[in-house]
């Protein structure tokens, strides 16, 4: 693999204005200050803030960085100034050899113009030539999958056939720097796979810099990360778990939220790992007990309890669910004291939250469910795919034998 270095960018920063009429004023200001050749001042004017702040880092051919942060951390303002789209107030940025980018959906492209007419435009905007272009036409239109569409307008394409044909010409023209911004989020499953298998080829020849939401495509394709937030970086490296951690912490805790009929209510939910007992935070890996107490209506012989773990982005990461492993729960009293034996848990580190919910025989009525009522933190060094459904070892304390 080639250490050369693709892109390099030294103590970039950019500021703003919130009020449209002081940007115009400072826009004039600031160009006639250029002109007559006067030293630039850097220091924030009224109604300024800095959007990028002194943000430096090296991508070598081979590497893929991942930028990660809240909404208005100035992950996409630095993807701009990258790609040359607006100049940084302070710092500069070194880029060797051609750079592909999808920073806006469907930006560069002509809506009036049919793909194939786009395909020819973007291409020629990246210096390669007709005959290139015609050489390389079949593969684009191969691996878009838009053949059907490519002689349509472009402004009636969908936002995932518009994103289909950008990368499919940023990937075949085998750009040195590939820049990318979320746009892949609106690509169907399968689409999405073709591209990260992609972005793995290109990576043998290219630096590759990822914007994204979705930290399990981070975790699958990025060698570097780093954490912005506010315009500046908080955290640069190759520890992918700690990252996410701190990109996780960024985010309020969701509330407890109860529905149902009302003929249950969850009143105890308790973590037990094989190192203590009655915990929140946990480590990857560690055999974890959840023990539940539940007041339900006694009428109801012969219950069913689920369990589900919820990661930060709201997907359900695991379930149990009593009925579906052959555990018959027996509600003498109305009150059931529950324990869930989950084993080593393999849980990417970040942040959970357990819904309980509790059904009336053969998974009929919902007599309750209690949404984020205990929430527990994964502690590790390693972040990988949990699994989805895990098969459980149920207990009832309180059962009558």
């Amino acid at each position: 693999m080639t250490e050369t270095v693709l892109v390099k960018a030294e103590n970039i920063s950019k500021k703003f204005c919130r009020d449209l009429h002081k940007s115009l004023w400072y826009g004039v200001q600031d160009i006639s200050s250029e002109l007559m050749g006067r030293k630039y001042e850097h220091e924030l004017r009224p109604k300024e803030f800095w959007s990028l702040n002194d943000i430096s880092f090296e991508l070598k051919r081979g590497e893929c960085l991942g930028l990660i942060g809240p909404n208005g951390a100035g992950k996409s303002t630095l993807l701009k100034v990258l790609n040359g789209l607006i100049k940084p107030d302070k710092g500069r940025v070194e880029i060797i050899g051609r750079v592909g980018a999808l920073i806006e959906l469907g930006a560069g492209f002509n809506p009036i113009l049919t793909g194939r007419e786009n395909i020819y435009a973007n291409a020629s905007i990246l210096g390669f030539s007709k005959k290139e272009i015609d050489e390389k036409f079949d593969s684009i239109i191969e691996f878009s999958e838009l053949e059907e569409f490519i002689d349509t307008p472009v402004i009636n394409y969908s936002s995932g056939m518009k994103v289909r044909l950008g990368f499919a010409v940023a990937a075949q023209m085998q750009p040195d720097v590939l820049i990318i911004d979320e746009v892949l989020a609106v690509g169907d499953i399968g689409f999405r796979a073709k591209c990260f298998n992609s972005i793995y080829q290109m990576m043998k020849s290219a630096a590759v810099i990822l914007v994204s939401h979705q930290m399990p495509q981070i975790s699958r394709v990025c060698s570097d990360i780093m954490v912005m937030n506010h315009g500046e970086s908080i955290f640069k490296g190759k520890d992918t778990a700690k990252a996410i951690d701190i990109f996780y912490s960024f985010f309020s805790s969701e509330k407890v939220i109860v529905t149902g009929s009302n003929r249950a209510k969850v009143t105890e939910v308790i973590l037990t790992t094989d190192q203590e007992q009655d915990v929140d935070v946990i480590n990857y890996s560690d055999t974890l007990i959840i023990d539940l107490e539940v007041a339900t209506d006694p009428r109801i012989k012969k219950p069913c309890v689920s369990v589900d773990i919820i990661n930060q982005e709201l997907q359900l990461v695991a379930q149990c669910v009593s009925n579906f492993d052959n555990f018959e729960i027996d509600n003498h009293s109305g009150s059931l004291k529950l324990s869930l034996e989950l084993g080593e848990i393999f849980l990417n580190p970040g942040k959970y939250s357990i819904t309980v919910s509790v059904t009336s025989e053969k998974l009929g009525e919902i007599l309750v469910k209690s949404h984020n009522i205990k929430e527990f933190r994964v502690k590790g060094d390693f972040y990988g795919y949990a699994p989805f459904i895990i098969k459980g070892n149920w207990k009832q304390i309180n059962k009558v034998i």
